[in-house]
């Protein structure tokens, strides 16, 4: 009976010592996990300094590279005076037209939703967009994201767009829930 017990006992205190192991174990994995997407970021983010260097022409040129790259065709940059937030114009590899707006801000500068307002007042209207797309080399705010999402426009912030830059397909943005993603914070001039 004693050594019933004493198996019974150990078996227990094995069962604690492996369950604690275990919930441990996980907790490190998503406390990784979550650093590594940190430093994702963080290194995308890095990836784009030539990006805040452009000129609003070369920015455009840049997307619409990146568009070139993930399968699109018919590209082409129409940016300028008169373009009616058009900047690139192309169709994506499944046909649909799309249509980008740019805006190539400092870092620590954000994206308002009056500007969001005025492509969505073009872009389907003037230009026939299946698939507006506004991005931008810094963040959105809150409003501009609420609206946006409202509107079924994709917005390509500065974190997306170094995902983007860094071999994340054109695709994968344009279903993104941006009311509840992204970061509406502006970057401090000095922040990588």
């Amino acid at each position: 009976m004693g050594t019933v017990l004493l198996v019974a006992l150990a078996a227990v205190v094995t069962a604690l010592v492996i369950t604690g192991l275990v919930r441990a174990g996980r907790r490190e994995a998503q406390a990784e996990k979550a650093r590594l997407a940190e430093e994702a970021q963080r290194q995308a983010r890095r990836s784009l300094e030539a990006v805040w260097a452009m000129d609003d022409r070369e920015f455009e040129e840049y997307i619409a590279q990146l568009c070139r790259r993930d399968g699109c065709t018919e590209v082409k940059r129409v940016g300028g005076a008169g373009d009616l937030g058009a900047d690139v114009i192309g169709c994506l590899p499944d046909g649909r037209k799309i249509v980008i707006q740019c805006k190539r801000y400092a870092k620590h500068r954000t994206v308002g939703s009056r500007d969001i307002q005025m492509f969505n007042g073009t872009a389907r209207a003037e230009h026939g967009a299946d698939v507006p797309v506004f991005v931008a080399s810094c963040v959105f705010t809150k409003p501009a994201r609420a609206f946006a999402a409202r509107q079924h426009l994709t917005l390509i912030d500065i974190n997306l767009l170094g995902f983007w830059n860094n071999g994340t397909v054109l695709t994968s943005f344009l279903d993104l829930d941006i009311a509840r993603s992204g970061t509406n914070r502006k970057l401090r001039p000095d922040h990588d």
